[in-house]
């Protein structure tokens, strides 16, 4: 696939005697925003770890912008930005201090100064990361991830511990690096995140994507569930029933509501009895 950012066949990883990966295949196109879910322990951030050269992988044919994540030298790495769960804190460095240590390991990097506004740490500039809050650090985490302006961006639970203007900002950053031409790979135990940020999502449970394809392509909302007081159903045809209940209770139903599906609901559907804790 010469559009391909990413394309795995047949990727396996396991720990001891725990199957961590079995048997999955992607695909992530250039420029597109990939947005993976899934349950704890479902496998999303091994693959990302396997994917961005963090993680040897046990078996599978793996390509990140048409080269083997195995064979990664310096320069293919300066083409990625990676924003894990595992970042490590650069305590006794200023914010400041911080970002403009990591923009010099990139070729063209983004102004750091730019950046640290992007992710609204302007006025913890000059503190030092380890005087910061656990969703300042975060951000700051998220900072040294784009700062190196990456070809490809992995974010593994990026949010985690952003407050609701933190989250704002930071999918704003994303969509601006998105229409710039970034390819992204986003993991994220947030719905409403993926659906707003990402071109398509891929479900995982138990190693194994499950699904894959747009919001409209998951959720099929054509079925509608209609309740009321004394009775439910789900039909394709609301309207038409919405009706027959008016002309039932002479044109009033009582707690009457009508529920489209969701794509939390095609998520639940997706990963089955998998626990999402």
């Amino acid at each position: 696939m010469h559009d391909a950012a990413i394309r795995v066949r047949g990727l396996r990883k396991r720990y001891g005697k725990t199957t961590a990966i079995a048997d999955l295949d992607l695909d992530v196109h250039r420029g597109e925003t990939l947005a993976v879910l899934g349950p704890n322990g479902a496998g999303k951030s091994t693959a990302v770890q396997i994917l961005s050269a963090q993680l040897p992988r046990d078996g599978g044919e793996v390509a990140v912008l048409g080269t083997d994540p195995a064979r990664a030298d310096r320069r293919f790495r300066s083409r990625l930005g990676i924003v894990s769960q595992t970042a490590g804190d650069l305590l006794e460095l200023t914010v400041a201090e911080a970002v403009h240590h990591f923009a010099r390991y990139y070729p063209r990097p983004r102004d750091p100064r730019r950046v640290i506004a992007e992710v609204g740490l302007t006025e913890q500039a000059k503190r030092k990361v380890g005087q910061l809050s656990g969703g300042q650090r975060r951000r700051v985490d998220v900072a040294l991830g784009v700062v190196g302006d990456p070809e490809l961006l992995f974010l593994d639970e990026p949010t985690t511990g952003f407050d609701p203007e933190a989250r704002r900002r930071f999918w704003e950053l994303i969509r601006s690096l998105a229409a710039g031409g970034t390819t992204i790979l986003l993991t994220t135990h947030y719905l409403d995140e993926a659906a707003a940020l990402a071109d398509r999502i891929a479900v995982i449970a138990g190693g194994r994507i499950r699904a894959s394809g747009t919001v409209a392509e998951l959720v099929d909302d054509r079925e509608v569930t209609v309740a009321w007081k004394g009775g439910a159903v789900t039909t394709d045809r609301p309207t038409a029933l919405i009706a027959e209940l008016g002309a039932r209770h002479a044109g009033e139903v009582p707690g009457l509501t009508v529920t489209r599906r969701s794509l939390d609901d095609a998520y639940l559907d997706l990963i089955g009895r998998e626990t999402t804790a």
